[in-house]
């Protein structure tokens, strides 16, 4: 049914009528005479009048139900206005990650064929001296200086002063966004979101985390500050730059907590992990955080106890599952890891990632490169064998409209008709119904004497006290791979002389041999710092790894 009901902006309108006059977004400006943090506010009233003012000059532009607009934008009041603008006038949003490269975003800009764009001055020069690139964008929106190129410029419908009530009617299936993989595993692709989608994430993501209106949230991470404008909660942008959370200074996000008595904050673990070191160094706690939440990566039992050093002794640590095409698929708190799942982890099991949303229905399916047309024709795998992760639900994406073709690997339909998205991603359920995490397919390695999965042998080497993360990599043909460790020492303990790197390779030998696992590990590598993937400076980049070592050795 077509009805303004089904528009993901109408949770912001309703929060605009039930709470006008609380803040939505406060962003950090510099600092007074007395040295405390200025920020700039804006209420939920204002808020949904601004997005109104956006989506009627679009609207008045041109723009179509249907057509894409680009967005360029820095993180902060006008990404996130533009947004639920773009929402409410029907249009769809194109949100690509700047973090991957020029290049690369370029080629995705490019495949996702947009009508036009809303961005910062500086990309609309590129875009305007690249246009060739975009034949079919014709309706520009100018975040800052409006220059040679025209179209609308946000600062002049700022100052409008009439605002008409704009939500589009939509069907749910009716598409809202194009989200880009961050490509950490390939290329970027566009994943097709829809009005459905977003409202059920918003909906799981509320009911799971028992997230009421009225809170604040440091939102670490921009999508997820899109995520507290529908829930009623302010978010808070931290002075951080959000392509580089591993970069935070920690002051800035302790500064933001206490000034908005933030009880919530949603991260990556790169971010938490910065912050965590510097509040144990100090011996200082947030004490008004009651709820992290932390994606993105795998997430370490060293990181989880290091947080909780850090809060509140009821405070609790979540760490959701998901990936950009399903999101969110499964959830487990840290006290559950800690006390139960992190020995079995140590002990090859995998990372417990937790049960699955509500809405959510999973299945392990035997592991195969090839394509499913059907979810009848996969070969469903019992309790405790690792294989690879389906899902299906109201938030699980059904296509990519770019790079069309990785359609057929990673959808299927079932008897129902519903479409099943293969995460990628391989692992066993257990007899709770929890998902252990063992890495993704692509970087399973193939062995003359069988197969290996990064996470449950990365573990046995974990525990050393001297490192802080591994890494498995295959080098030569599949089904003849050699295993390679790539091994990341904590800060100052990287082995700087052939005697230091001697003792340390014995210990990892040592630690490989008595597990079955492992036992077959003899080549070690070490790194100072691993590459990790753009969108959260967390996910280590394996295919990296291994192009570097596979040409390292074959010019041996």
């Amino acid at each position: 049914m077509t009805t303004s009901e089904n528009n993901a902006a109408r949770r912001l309108a309703e929060t605009a009528k039930m709470t006008p006059e609380n803040i939505a977004i406060a962003v950090p400006r510099g600092y007074d005479a007395n040295g405390k943090r200025r920020y700039k506010t804006i209420t939920f009233r204002q808020f949904d009048e601004y997005t109104d003012k956006i989506a009627g000059a679009l609207l008045e532009d041109g723009v179509k139900q249907g057509m894409k607009i680009a967005l360029l934008v820095r993180h902060g009041i006008d990404f996130i206005a533009l947004v639920y603008a773009i929402f409410k006038s029907g249009a769809v949003v194109v949100l690509v990650d700047p973090g991957m490269g020029m290049r690369r975003m370029l080629d995705c800009l490019a495949e996702a064929e947009p009508d036009g764009f809303a961005a910062i001055s500086s990309v609309h020069v590129v875009r305007s001296l690249l246009r060739r690139r975009f034949p079919r964008a014709k309706h520009h929106l100018t975040v800052g200086r409006r220059w040679f190129w025209g179209g609308l410029s946000l600062a002049k419908i700022k100052r409008q002063t009439h605002t008409e009530a704009i939500l589009t009617a939509v069907k749910p299936d009716d598409p809202a966004a194009i989200i880009f993989t961050s490509g950490s595993t390939g290329v970027p692709k566009g994943v097709l979101y829809t009005h459905q989608i977003i409202n059920t994430q918003v909906g799981e993501i509320a009911a799971r985390y028992d997230i009421p209106p009225g809170i604040a949230d440091i939102a670490g991470f921009p999508f997820f500050g899109l995520f507290d404008a529908a829930m009623g909660v302010t978010a808070v942008i931290p002075d951080m730059n959000p392509t580089r959370p591993a970069d935070v200074n920690p002051k800035n996000i302790l500064e933001a907590a206490a000034d908005w008595n933030a009880v919530q904050s949603f991260g990556s673990p790169a971010l938490w992990n910065r912050v965590a070191d510097d509040c144990i160094e100090k011996n200082v706690k947030i004490p008004t955080l009651r709820r992290v939440v932390l994606a993105g990566a795998p997430i370490s039992v060293h990181l989880l106890a290091k947080l909780k050093r850090c809060l509140a002794d009821d405070a609790e640590i979540f760490t959701p599952y998901g990936a950009t095409e399903s999101l969110p698929v499964a959830s487990i708190e840290a006290k559950e890891i800690l006390n139960e799942t992190a020995a079995l982890t140590n002990l090859g099991r995998g990372i417990c990632v937790g049960k699955r949303f509500s809405q959510i229905d999973w299945r392990v399916i035997k592991i195969t490169d090839a394509p499913i047309e059907r979810l009848e024709d996969a070969e469903k795998l019992p309790t405790g064998e690792i294989g690879e992760l389906a899902v299906t639900g109201p938030q699980v994406t059904r296509r990519y409209v770019t790079r069309v073709e990785a359609n057929v690997l990673s959808k299927m339909t079932d008897a129902r008709g519903r479409v099943w998205h293969r995460i990628g991603d391989v692992g066993h359920l257990d007899t709770q119904e929890r998902f252990w995490f063992c890495g993704r397919k692509a970087h399973r390695v193939e062995t003359a004497s069988g197969t290996m999965f990064t996470i449950p042998c990365e573990a046995v080497f974990n525990i050393h006290p001297n490192v802080y993360r591994t890494a498995l990599v295959g080098l030569g043909k599949y089904g003849e791979q050699t295993p390679l460790l790539c091994v990341e020492p904590k800060p100052g303990y990287f082995p700087e002389n052939s005697d230091a790197k001697e003792k340390f390779l014995a210990e990892l030998r040592e630690l490989g041999h008595a597990n079955p696992l492992t036992a077959n590990v003899e080549a070690f590598e070490f790194l100072r710092q691993f590459p990790v993937d753009v969108r959260h400076n967390a996910k280590i980049n394996r295919e990296l790894m291994r192009e570097m070592f596979a040409k390292e050795k074959k010019n041996k």
